[in-house]
């Protein structure tokens, strides 16, 4: 393997990059970056970012010892698998393997007025000058990053609603029950919450609402998912239809052998879950890329299986998640909700599956290696807010 072509500048990307050298890989390297800048961490941007305490969230990494041709601005138009060709808008570019970590493009609603969104630093810097004290902002979404963006814009002084369309936030991820325990949080932070509600389109001056309703607003931010940035991909790799990414076994690969792909545009068979899952967080993105690299390279044992983990700082409250609740069979508070602190398991048997602390860091680190290492617990424990997590683990004798 002589040429070694990475498609996408974000976190993964580098890594994937810093991987192939760790790993010893010495023949020629090219980096595809759609944007101008280094890549960059991106949890930041609804957060430093917007509030103005950061301008700069670059990866730290050794770019002269990576000996990277790095191609700014350039972007993925096109592959031809069969001839080994990525086609850019920098012309045809000649791989012997290719690593895809492309990334998401941030859904849309109709209409034609500005409509904002969080997903790179030019969207931050371009939205942070709008949110001024008494400014009027509407955030359309009470997912993740709705809520963070409301609470970045609450800080410095703006007016905020946040419309959401399912009956509490977060309720996709977390579902209704667990989502309305969050409903408070945006009214302790002065954030008008209106759930239940659905946008028409965005117009200029604010959004109209299905049933007639006008918002007046000063700057409108929609926060309602994302979708793999995979359009120039065609029919050259096959996709998963219901999650929208691209078809990988558990090391990343492709149907070919040449071809991995990576981070947001990947939907990769879990052996733990028993299903193919695609997850949009900055801890996949920073550790799948050694495994994917390492499977490119040739290694027969390649596997990556951990389960999925993300944070969010919303409303002063540091919110984390790991495992996957989907089908388990029940689910156990640590602590009172109405609390500061507390968090919530899910069980299926003496196994732990899946954890969501708000405030609660040490439950997290705790569960999250009990999760990975899948051993039985004590329920009875696990539900005593007062045990240490790492001590609900059934002994052997």
């Amino acid at each position: 393997m002589e040429r070694v072509i990475v498609v996408g500048g974000g976190l993964a990307g580098v890594r994937a990059v810093e991987a192939l050298r760790a790993r010893e890989y010495t023949g020629a390297l090219t980096l595809v970056c759609a944007e101008g800048v280094l890549p960059y961490d991106r949890p930041p941007l609804s957060k430093a970012v917007l509030t103005g305490d950061s301008d700069d969230t670059t990866v730290d990494a050794a770019w002269d010892a990576l000996d990277c041709d790095v191609r700014f601005g350039v972007t993925a138009t096109g592959l031809r698998a069969e001839e080994r060709v990525l086609e850019t808008t920098d012309g045809d570019l000649p791989y012997d393997g290719l690593v895809i970590a492309v990334g998401a493009d941030p859904i849309r609603l109709p209409g034609p007025g500005a409509q904002h969104v969080v997903r790179t630093m030019k969207d931050a810097l371009e939205l942070r000058p709008l949110l001024v004290s008494g400014a009027r902002v509407v955030v359309v979404g009470a997912g993740w990053i709705g809520a963070e963006v409301a609470t970045s814009a609450a800080k410095l002084g703006c007016r905020v609603t946040v419309l959401e369309a399912a009956e509490t936030p977060v309720a996709v991820a977390l579902g209704t029950q667990l989502g309305a325990l969050t409903e408070p949080w945006y009214a302790e932070a002065g954030v008008e919450l209106r759930c239940g509600v659905k946008v028409a389109s965005i117009e200029d001056g604010g959004v109209a609402l299905v049933g007639g309703e006008f918002l007046d607003a000063d700057a409108v931010v929609v926060g309602i998912g994302v979708r793999p940035s995979l359009g120039w991909v065609g029919d050259a790799l096959e996709l998963d239809a219901r999650l929208g990414g691209i078809v990988v076994d558990g090391a990343m690969r492709t149907s070919r052998p040449e071809i991995v792909a990576v981070g947001d545009c990947a939907a990769w068979w879990s052996g733990r879950y028993g299903r193919r899952v695609r997850v949009e967080h900055w801890d996949v993105a920073l550790n799948a890329p050694e495994v994917a690299v390492a499977a490119l390279l040739g290694d027969a044992d390649a596997v990556y299986d951990e389960p999925p983990y993300f944070w969010s700082e919303q409303f002063g409250r540091m919110v984390q998640f790991a495992g996957y609740h989907e089908g388990t069979e029940r689910m156990i508070y640590r602590g009172d909700p109405s609390e500061r602190k507390w968090a919530v398991c899910w069980v299926t048997g003496d196994r732990l599956d899946a954890i969501l602390t708000v405030d609660k860091p040490r439950d997290l680190v705790q569960a999250r290696r009990i999760i990975g290492q899948g051993v039985a617990v004590d329920v009875a424990k696990l539900a005593d807010p007062a045990v240490a997590i790492r001590n609900a683990v059934r002994t052997v004798s």
